[in-house]
């Protein structure tokens, strides 16, 4: 199911994870738990404007408060925390955006640190079975987001993702909770143009934990590839699963949103859930934006970001 090279060429593609916008009941509190306790930098804070809550189809959140978070390596990739009225989705309960995967530089010392804070681990530091090199862990955050913290030592990554130049670096995966593994791949291959991998069966602990599954049950896991530094993580969750909700401000609770760079919007701009729109706010600097949903319910912000030209 991997795309041809002659389709990548001629369509447009997810570059790069920009910004992931979780809604919770208290973004200062939350930001500073990052700040405190994760060495994030809060680089922007405010109400959101009406252009921006036009542009995500959600008047309602025109005039919330939000906070914008950047870890202190300085990579250009953003936590985005915005108050809504909508009750934080269980982690991994229902389908769509579910948990964001972040590298650090050593996920025992960070455990330690997690132990006297407003984040709980979930899954102790373990390496993964299908590259022992790479340590990863699990942890509820401040407003009970699902967030993933792993190493990656320089030169063992199998993706061309990086390793941490912070004590706790940049989101670089984000995880997709789907009903139809299949059709997920085929959308982001067709639409996108992007690089997909075979299902197979894994095990996903805090999701069999979370579904009060076996610890040793499997779920059809697959891997949507970015063109360098970022994945998407799709994992196939339990019929009982349901696409989430938004809420009464017009963005689901918790992982509302990831936020991706493509060269062009006019090859989606039917798929769009209202018109693009050009934004000066935080982090797209005059560039153009608009919000499209996936199979399963997931909001994909999309930022017009051509491909730089060429010096003459």
């Amino acid at each position: 199911m991997m795309p041809s090279s002659s389709m990548a060429e001629r369509r447009p593609v997810l570059s790069s994870i920009v910004a992931v916008t979780l809604v919770v009941p208290d973004p200062d509190a939350v930001a500073r738990a990052y700040v405190d306790t994760l060495e994030y930098r809060a680089v922007e804070s405010g109400q959101v404007s009406e252009s921006v809550a036009s542009a995500w189809a959600a008047p309602l959140l025109a005039g919330q408060p939000f906070v914008l978070v950047q870890p202190s390596s300085g990579e250009p990739v953003y936590l985005r925390l915005v108050k809504g009225t909508s009750t934080v989705r269980p982690a991994l309960g229902t389908l769509g955006w579910n948990a964001t995967e972040i590298l650090v530089e050593d996920p025992a010392a960070l455990e330690r640190r997690l132990a006297d804070s407003r984040f709980r681990v979930v899954g102790p530091p373990a390496p993964l079975d299908m590259n022992p090199a790479v340590v990863a862990m699990q942890a509820l955050g401040p407003a009970g987001e699902l967030l993933y913290f792993t190493r990656i030592p320089p030169g063992k990554s199998k993706f061309n993702l990086g390793s941490a130049l912070s004590f706790v670096d940049r989101v670089f995966i984000v995880v997709l909770g789907v009903h139809d593994i299949r059709r997920t791949l085929d959308f982001y291959s067709q639409t996108f143009g992007l690089a997909v991998t075979e299902p197979a069966p894994s095990r996903v602990a805090v999701l069999a934990q979370a579904w009060g599954l076996p610890a040793d049950q499997t779920f059809p896991l697959a891997i949507v590839r970015l063109p360098e530094r970022f994945l998407i993580e799709v994992d196939e969750y339990p019929a009982a699963s349901e696409p989430p909700a938004r809420g009464a401000t017009g963005l689901p609770g918790g992982m509302a949103m990831v936020s991706f760079t493509v060269p062009a919007l006019e090859p989606f701009e039917s798929r769009l859930l209202a018109a693009p729109r050009t934004l000066d706010d935080a982090p797209y600097a005059g560039r153009r934006v608009g919000l499209m949903r996936g199979p399963s319910g997931e909001l994909l912000e999309l930022i017009e970001s051509p491909p730089a030209r060429a010096a003459p």
